[in-house]
């Protein structure tokens, strides 16, 4: 099969078949098209700081190491943050606790207003203490859906659960977030 000079412009399948075929640069298109999805997953789930970055190249290479056994029946970066989560998963078992950290946030209060400011400040502070104290899967559950917009079937096969049971976990989460923001 030949290959485009352009990497970009082809499917996750595409350049792993790429890869397989010995084009180096079908990886880097990989790494690239999917490293902020797993920083970002990572750094939500409460690795430290110090470790996403170690954590997402640990995740890209035992992923290029098994690209054999990824199917293609689900999406690349589905089967790649199944991985970061696993090794997330070895990390925290390790260390026995866990870190929850600073999401991004979308719309800033405005500085101008010192009382919107503070006010943004508590509910942020109180929905990531929230999110700290859910159940892990929940969490997991959520984070996926909000911050990566996964579908259910997705948070499924990364989670290795069901579509229905990702719904219930999600509609939890969102249940005792809203509760404690009350």
């Amino acid at each position: 099969m030949g290959f485009p000079l352009e990497f970009g412009s082809l499917s996750d399948a595409e350049l792993a078949a790429a890869y397989r075929a010995g084009h180096e640069r079908a990886a880097t298109e990989l790494v690239t098209r999917h490293t902020r999805a797993v920083v970002r997953f990572l750094y939500s789930a409460g690795a430290g700081e110090a470790e996403v970055d170690d954590l997402t190249q640990e995740a890209f290479i035992k992923a290029f190491g098994k690209l054999d056994s990824w199917r293609g029946d689900a999406a690349f970066r589905s089967w790649l943050l199944t991985i970061a989560g696993n090794l997330l998963k070895d990390e925290f078992r390790k260390r026995k606790g866990r870190r929850m950290v600073a999401l991004d946030d979308g719309k800033l209060p405005d500085r101008a207003d010192p009382h919107e400011e503070l006010a943004a400040g508590e509910v942020e502070q109180q929905l990531l203490e929230g999110i700290a104290r859910l159940p892990r899967l929940q969490r997991e559950v959520f984070l996926l859906r909000v911050q990566q917009g996964a579908d259910y079937a997705e948070i499924a096969r990364v989670l290795d659960t069901t579509p229905g049971a990702a719904r219930v976990h999600y509609h939890h989460a969102v249940k005792r977030l809203k509760e404690r923001l009350r």
